[in-house]
């Protein structure tokens, strides 16, 4: 692995509704949180109207400078040493720009991920099929984890004239996705993972639309080496709740974990020093999809 690649990258473009973002690192620690991707960011990525004598001897002066003001900064030390480091790295390479810059990719690629628009859907994600070639550049870069955030699915209202002009647009990008893995023989490294929060009411409200409920939802996984083209698990006749091999999210977790080569069970530090499960004891990789 290369040191200026960050191994996650978040894409999550930030929504007004909190939360939908993600909420950060947790007990991990925010030396681990996600390399943020928004905006200009690729801009802010190269180095401009500075030489790299004068980028480092800049470099030189912030280390004085934050070490006079250590202890009067908000931000905890080891994030923000953390960050100026990433920082520094991406800045003296293009590896991290290139491979964000969608300009360098076939147009018949692009065509076939579609685009769809990097305006926010309401208070949620775009509907931005360049976040999916995004992720795919970064992986091949040398990124061990990517996330999206897509769309909007909060359909209390319209869900059936809402979904019939968001799916398609999504169902082009996620199938891109996955046969330009498989293309590039990807598909045994990479596990794609497509899931929400909850599900929706079986029963459709007086707006027409479909509320939040938890008993059941859904996820799609491909890629990762696993034995895909299954469907596994099923409910009742209103999709209402699991009623055949019920599979808990926390072992849809395991499961990419397993396909990582990590131990989910594995103890952690916190930043204080505390072990702490990755995942409870409990949470098993999905059987049916460990080869």
């Amino acid at each position: 692995m290369s040191p200026i690649i960050p191994a996650y990258v978040d894409l999550f473009p930030t929504m007004q509704h909190r939360p939908y973002n993600i909420p950060g690192p947790g007990f991990i620690g925010p030396s681990f949180a996600g390399a943020k991707v928004e905006g200009d960011s690729l801009g802010a990525m190269r180095l401009r109207d500075l030489s790299p004598r004068q980028f480092q001897d800049r470099r030189r002066l912030l280390q004085h400078m934050d070490g006079a003001r250590r202890t009067l900064d908000n931000l905890p030390a080891e994030r923000r040493d953390a960050s100026y480091r990433q920082a520094f790295e991406v800045l003296t390479s293009r590896r991290l720009v290139d491979a964000l810059d969608l300009e360098k990719e076939a147009r018949s690629v692009r065509d076939r991920y579609g685009r769809g628009s990097p305006r926010h859907q309401g208070d949620g994600a775009p509907l931005w099929n360049d976040q999916l070639l995004m992720a795919r550049r970064l992986v091949e870069a040398g990124v061990r984890c990517v996330t999206v955030a897509y769309g909007f699915w909060d359909t209390h209202g319209g869900n059936f004239r809402h979904l019939r002009q968001n799916l398609p647009v999504f169902d082009q990008g996620i199938s891109a996705l996955v046969e330009d893995l498989h293309q590039r023989g990807l598909n045994r490294d990479v596990t794609v993972l497509v899931w929400g929060e909850f599900g929706r009411t079986p029963r459709i409200n007086r707006d027409a639309g479909r509320d939040h409920w938890a008993p059941v939802n859904c996820a799609v996984l491909a890629g990762g080496g696993m034995p895909t083209g299954q469907v596994l698990g099923g409910t009742d006749r209103l999709g209402a709740y699991a009623t055949v091999r019920p599979v808990h999210y926390r072992d849809i977790l395991a499961t990419v974990y397993h396909n990582m080569g990590i131990d989910p069970h594995v103890m952690v530090r916190d930043p204080l020093d505390r072990p702490v499960a990755i995942l409870p004891e409990d949470a098993r990789p999905v059987r049916e999809l460990c080869s």
